[in-house]
């Protein structure tokens, strides 16, 4: 049988977009982020960092940390982010991440190398030279960098020279994800990020020559001032830049949920019949230039580690997205970070004031999460499986998990129907196979198998796929 990630993407019919484009959560995490609570606490999270060399196969270690600060607002985000240019802020945020950072090694067992370290914002490069070489020194010392591991950042090129650029490749980092969204200008000015082309160009120019080995690019459709043909022209330009990665996100305007989203004219937004046809249109252009749709908004070159991945069946989903390695104990530093250390998440809480003073009492700063049932660690393979390689093997879910595949999912196999009979999904005896016209809508298709958007009406809170 054809393997279903390397098969394409099909385009829908504006009916049947209509007919499945439902809210769905963006599974970084099953459960999702919202399903935690209170009940979890810093000892348990404590607990599971001391216990964790007892996994009969230990998973490697990967370090995200959360810088918060901007130097400016765009108007379009949803972040946990400080808008400042007070450097003294950033310093005394320092501090604090080096007291968790050892509060974390004191607590944590097994290795302590890493495979991953991430750094994301906010905006990380929001830090100066001098800062940056701080923070990465205060890391190594505690969690050394394994040979041939990922190490990025999400860079800002408005706050990216080139010095700069080398001074990260020179710390250790080696990938790199520019924030870019849109090269149209109007569009630019509408959402307050002026960001020309060249710059852009020469942030990727410099990082290539200095060592980096992958580029991301963040792309936002839906924003104010765009259409057909302007995101035509910017995709345009992303073909010449030739990242090798690409995230291309949809706009969600919630003007009541995100203060600065307000500054955004709601006539200024294209229609739904317009926004659906610049992502189609994009969709189109990519993969017609040597990107493959990897899933849920996101695409690689087919030479990329993205794609192999897929290709063998690898991939992995976490909290920064797509990832090529296995599932790592992710331990999280900074203002409302989420750390997974096997079964269990915990969350530092998303306020600065309240992060501080757990920190600074010299324990760590968990104010929720959730320890996983075995329910929900069966439940959290399906869904990742399905999110990651378009395709279910009922006999591997049975051996790993010494369920009945059928049986215990009989709900969610009815629940498939309307996607079958629209030719979006495909069930077999031996397996669940979603089909190219059905690799959009991967997300609803996941969300079958999640037991609380079963038990619940909370969908609503979610984007919706296009």
């Amino acid at each position: 049988m054809t393997n279903p990630a390397t098969s394409g993407v099909e385009l829908p019919e504006l009916d049947l977009l209509k007919k499945f484009d439902v809210p769905a959560p963006r599974y970084t995490s099953y459960p999702t982020a919202d399903r935690f609570n209170s009940a979890l606490t810093a000892e348990d999270y404590e607990r599971a960092l001391s216990t964790r060399h007892e996994a009969e196969k230990p998973a490697d270690l990967s370090l995200y940390v959360h810088v918060p600060f901007c130097q400016d607002v765009c108007f379009y985000c949803g972040c946990n982010k400080i808008v400042t240019r007070d450097h003294s802020r950033s310093a005394e945020y320092l501090d604090v991440l080096t007291q968790e950072a050892d509060l974390i090694k004191a607590k944590l067992s097994g290795s302590h190398e890493l495979a991953q370290l991430h750094f994301g914002g906010g905006t990380p490069t929001f830090l100066d030279n001098a800062e940056l070489e701080r923070l990465m020194t205060m890391l190594t010392s505690r969690f050394p960098l394994a040979q041939g591991g990922e190490f990025s950042i999400e860079v800002d090129p408005r706050t990216c020279p080139a010095d700069k650029i080398k001074h990260l490749n020179q710390l250790g980092l080696n990938r790199m994800s520019l924030g870019v969204q849109d090269f149209n200008e109007p569009t630019q000015k509408a959402v307050n990020r002026i960001q020309p082309f060249d710059l852009v160009k020469d942030t990727m120019e410099t990082a290539r020559a200095n060592g980096f080995e992958s580029i991301n690019m963040d792309l936002i459709y839906g924003l104010p001032k765009q259409t057909r043909e302007t995101f035509a022209h910017t995709i345009d330009q992303v073909i010449e830049l030739s990242p090798d990665r690409i995230a291309l996100y949809h706009y969600a305007h919630l003007p009541n949920h995100f203060k600065a989203q307000r500054r955004i004219l709601p006539a200024d937004l294209p229609g739904t019949v317009e926004k659906v046809n610049i992502m189609f249109d994009a969709i189109t252009r990519l993969t017609a230039n040597g990107y493959r749709y990897i899933g849920m908004d996101h695409f690689a070159k087919e030479t990329d580690e993205l794609t192999l991945a897929q290709n063998e069946g690898t991939l992995q989903r976490n909290f920064q997205g797509y990832s090529t390695k296995a599932e790592c104990d992710m331990v999280a530093l900074g203002v409302s970070s989420i750390s997974k250390v096997g079964g269990l998440y915990a969350c530092n809480p998303r306020e600065l004031p309240d992060y501080y003073e757990a920190i600074r009492a010299g324990h760590l700063a968990t104010n929720r999460g959730y320890q996983l049932s075995d329910d929900d660690r069966l439940r959290h393979y399906v869904i990742m499986t399905v999110m990651c390689n378009f395709e279910i093997v009922k006999k591997d879910v049975e051996a790993r998990f010494g369920i009945n595949f059928d049986e215990t999912f009989a709900y969610e196999l009815e629940r498939m129907r309307p996607y079958v009979k629209h030719d979006l999904v495909e069930v077999l005896d031996d397996r669940i196979v979603v089909l190219p016209k059905g690799k959009i809508f991967v997300r609803a298709v996941a969300m079958q198998f999640d037991r609380y958007l079963r038990e619940s009406t909370r969908a609503g809170g979610y984007s919706r796929i296009a």
